[in-house]
């Protein structure tokens, strides 16, 4: 069984392809996403629309196999399909692409690369027991909504149904079993920065505050949240970010139409028993970060709410997860790590399909004891020439204008404790990195493995990291090349095997 979900059109209109499901006609979304990785320190207004493109994505459920025909706008000399470990059957039939899956999943189709991809999202049958009628219930069906700031409170249901289109920002705050449900697409493209006063920009190497904004789901001290099946569109900052709260499940969303700065996919500040599942996170920053709070502003006023000290982050699962990050880190403990301990996080079972920067990062720049780390069972896909990440210093720069090395490689892992001359926010209390685990890491792609572990000094050290069973295109890593294992005198105990 499968279930085409209606779209409603919007100003967004991306006529790259069209689709038949089991020979049926099916309607795509569109979104806009990064098409390069030129980022320029806040200075006050977002990136052009020239360092842009349309995508395409198509939304449907299913809990068997289905056959995709996919007949693309242009023509095309060949085609991927990822995450590659999915193994998905397909070929080229004439001018169109064939694709067999076995269920739901979510992937994307390339005939052009990493531009114009077809971003696939295909749901598992949803399973929602919500009485739409109910007062506790905030209910938007087919069709556009401008719902504006959207408040969240105790034991309230935010339910968007398949094919309405929701432009609203989302908050809650010292609330308790809220849910945001459904299989319709929240769209933050309304969410605006707010200039404070101008400015130039030009040649800035920090923020120079002159703009707020908020994040498209803020959720703070709040316990009992379940997010599931929405997609999220177009994120002014981050897509989720959760700050002192307990008990969260984020299970089958989607996020897309991430470009303009900072817009983070599911960022937690000080959480407790997080599971993060089956879901997809396009962003134009980093993926997933578990986070302290931020040593920059109120911090301890936010640490401490309501008589209660939120100072701890522990227990975070995520899996089975798809990740594509146009600027950024993938996978990341921190940067922000303003907590007393960190621990217990385990990233596992999950496919990283492109890449800018680390996948694979631990950034402690504040005090925290960052340990009990895990990432496991995770694929990585380096692209044949990996878009390189430029800063852009004034307006009329553009990407072409700078130099690229075409066999460029983030680092595949990195672990540092240090300081950051913008975000510690000049702290001089510093933290640890330890007992840290790399196991059955896979990664695929031409270029060298470069890993970075580093220490502060001999009391604020990295130490106790295993990396396990790392393969590149299906061999055995044991060892790197001279060069490529980068470490300082304030590390120990790192093994390769």
């Amino acid at each position: 069984m499968y279930r085409i979900y209606p779209v409603t059109q919007t100003e967004l209109v991306c006529n790259d392809y069209k689709v038949k499901i089991n020979g049926e006609s099916a309607p795509l979304n569109s979104a806009r996403v990064s098409a390069f990785p030129l980022n320029r320190r806040w200075p006050g207004h977002q990136r052009g629309i020239e360092q842009t493109e349309l995508v395409n994505f198509l939304s449907f459920a299913t809990d068997g196999p289905v056959t995709l025909e996919i007949t693309p706008s242009d023509g095309f000399d060949s085609f991927t399909v990822h995450p590659l470990e999915a193994k998905v059957n397909s070929r080229r039939e004439g001018d169109r692409i064939i694709v067999e899956l076995s269920g739901a999943g979510y992937y994307t189709v390339e005939p052009y690369g990493r531009n114009r991809a077809l971003h696939i999202f295909a749901d598992p049958m949803p399973e929602y027991d919500v009485d739409k009628t109910s007062p506790d219930v905030i209910y938007f069906g087919e069709g556009e909504h401008d719902a504006g700031i959207i408040e969240l409170k105790s034991n309230q249901t935010l339910f968007i149904d398949e094919g309405a289109v929701v432009y609203a920002t989302l908050r809650a705050c010292d609330a308790e079993n809220i849910k945001i449900l459904g299989r319709g697409i929240l769209d933050n493209s309304k969410n605006r920065e707010k200039i404070l006063f101008e400015v130039n920009g030009d040649d800035n190497r920090v923020d120079v505050g002159n703009a707020e904004r908020s994040h498209a789901v803020t959720i703070d001290y709040c316990k009992n949240i379940i997010i599931d099946g929405v997609t999220v569109r177009d994120s002014l900052a981050y897509n989720i970010c959760p700050s002192g709260c307990e008990d969260i499940v984020i299970r089958n969303v989607k996020l897309i139409g991430n470009w303009r700065y900072n817009s983070d996919g599911f960022d937690m500040h000080n959480c407790k028993n997080v599971l993060i599942e089956n879901c997809f996170l396009r962003t134009y920053d980093d993926c997933i970060c578990a986070k302290g709070f931020c040593a920059i502003g109120n911090t301890e006023e936010r640490m401490n709410h309501n008589g209660k000290v939120y100072d701890i982050f522990e227990n975070l699962l995520v899996r089975n997860c798809v990740l594509w990050n146009d600027w950024g880190k993938c996978f990341e403990i921190g940067a922000e790590c303003c907590a007393e301990e960190m621990r217990n996080i385990r990233f596992t079972d999950s496919a990283i399909i492109h890449v800018t920067g680390t996948p694979l990062d631990c950034m402690n720049i504040d005090y925290a004891d960052v340990h009990g780390i895990t990432y496991e069972n995770i694929s990585v896909e380096y692209d044949d020439v990996i878009p390189e990440s430029k800063i852009q210093r004034r307006d009329s720069q553009t990407y072409s204008d700078f130099e690229r090395d075409p066999d460029f490689a983030p680092y595949l892992i990195c672990v540092m404790v240090g300081f950051h001359y913008e975000y510690s926010g000049g702290r001089t209390r510093r933290g640890r990195a330890r007992d840290l685990k790399y196991k059955d890491i896979r990664l695929y792609g031409r270029q060298d493995i470069r890993i970075k572990i580093v220490g502060y000094d001999a009391e604020h050290m990295s130490e106790d990291i295993l990396i396990e069973n790392l393969t590149q295109n299906g061999n055995p890593v044991t060892e790197l090349k001279p060069g490529n294992l980068v470490t300082n005198e304030f590390t120990r105990n790192i093994a390769i095997k």
